[in-house]
């Protein structure tokens, strides 16, 4: 085969894979905000290993950001008002997204404070969590129409949760992994102002010891999509792929009424899991 044609049907893999990843993720209903990108495309499987960082930041006030950031994959950590380092809540985060913002290539170390916050449709694209504070990223968008997409990236030593979605809209995990944590991704069950919210979690390793991987409100119509999961080191299942609750508005602790795939709440299969 001459070289010109081992070029073409190269051509034709990589833009079959694109298609078929863009095709897969639109199933789920991954669509507008959520734009995968020709830069975010890699193969499905194992976890990829954790960067090293190339420098340090300290962060002793939350930097805003609007538009595209690119952190360079720098160590950015907390200092001063942000340096505590414990789970209090209510802590500034490092980064503050305003909507449309994009946040990539970055490294939050310890102290890691209240992580992320995306204050309307935000993506984070490649954002690594060392020890995760009081959570790795808050979204928080009032809009019906908002989408949240994390892609590749991971979280580690998270006590409670790594992701928490108290706003509206809707959440896209993909290619992300996590490792000793508790709740992956929790939609807040006892917020001031609750929302009917959609969570899509494809193609992530969990890796144990860990506790939830999707906590939702059936009461307020929320559901979590699970596909190609992977979960480490959990022989014994100990890890809930997905809890249902029913939430409140008053600030008291919500109330965990079932677990496991029921078709409506919690959407996946046994198949949609496997242990390694």
């Amino acid at each position: 085969m001459s070289p010109r044609a081992e070029q073409r049907v190269r051509h034709r893999r990589r833009t079959g894979r694109r298609r078929a990843l863009i095709g897969g993720l639109a199933a789920l209903g991954v669509t507008g905000a959520a734009v995968v990108t020709s830069g975010m495309l890699t193969t499905a499987g194992a976890a990829t290993a954790w960067p090293q960082a190339k420098g340090s930041k300290p962060v002793p006030s939350s930097i805003e950001v609007s538009g595209p950031y690119d952190g360079g994959m720098k160590r950015f950590y907390g200092t001063g008002e942000l340096g505590s380092g414990g789970q209090d809540e209510n802590q500034g985060p490092i980064f503050v997204l305003k909507d449309g913002a994009v946040l990539k290539n970055v490294i939050i170390g310890s102290p890691a404070a209240d992580g992320v916050h995306c204050l309307g449709s935000c993506t984070l694209q490649n954002v690594w969590w060392e020890d995760v504070g009081e959570d790795a990223a808050t979204f928080k968008g009032t809009s019906a129409s908002a989408v949240y997409t994390v892609y590749g990236g991971g979280a580690r030593k998270a006590s409670d949760k790594v992701f928490q979605f108290n706003g509206a809209g809707k959440l896209v995990v993909t290619k992300f992994q996590a490792s000793d944590f508790g709740t992956m991704v929790r939609s807040c069950g006892n917020c001031k102002k609750q929302y009917k919210r959609s969570i899509i979690i494809n193609d992530v390793d969990v890796t144990a010891p860990g506790g939830t991987i999707a906590g939702v409100n059936a009461n307020y119509g929320d559901t979590a999509a699970l596909r190609e999961v992977r979960i480490h080191g959990d022989a014994k299942k100990k890890i809930k792929p997905c809890v249902r609750y029913t939430g409140n508005s008053t600030g008291k602790e919500p109330t965990q009424i079932g677990s496991g795939p029921d078709g409506v709440t919690c959407r996946y299969t046994a198949s949609d899991l496997s242990y390694e």
